[in-house]
């Protein structure tokens, strides 16, 4: 599976997260903008995970994720 197939199945389960300006709508997508918030906060604690332990690695493998990782959080601009 494609990570972009990935995101459209997230968002699918989620739902929208924009608002429109209808309050009981609104609500709803409020919630599922506090489900994707919380989704994403796991997913770049597992990430997070990866580099900080692995990037220093001495097997290749772990320190090619490890290093990976890291470089994805350089491209967000998250510094350690």
């Amino acid at each position: 599976m494609h990570s972009i197939e990935v995101y459209e199945v997230v968002k699918k389960l989620v739902g929208s997260i924009v608002p429109v300006g209808e309050t009981n709508e609104d609500d709803r997508r409020f919630d599922n903008l506090k489900v994707m918030t919380d989704l994403v906060n796991r997913l770049l604690t597992d990430i997070d995970y990866v580099a900080y332990n692995h990037k220093d690695s001495y097997e290749f493998s772990r320190k090619r994720a490890g290093k990976f990782a890291s470089e994805f959080f350089d491209e967000i601009g998250v510094k350690e």
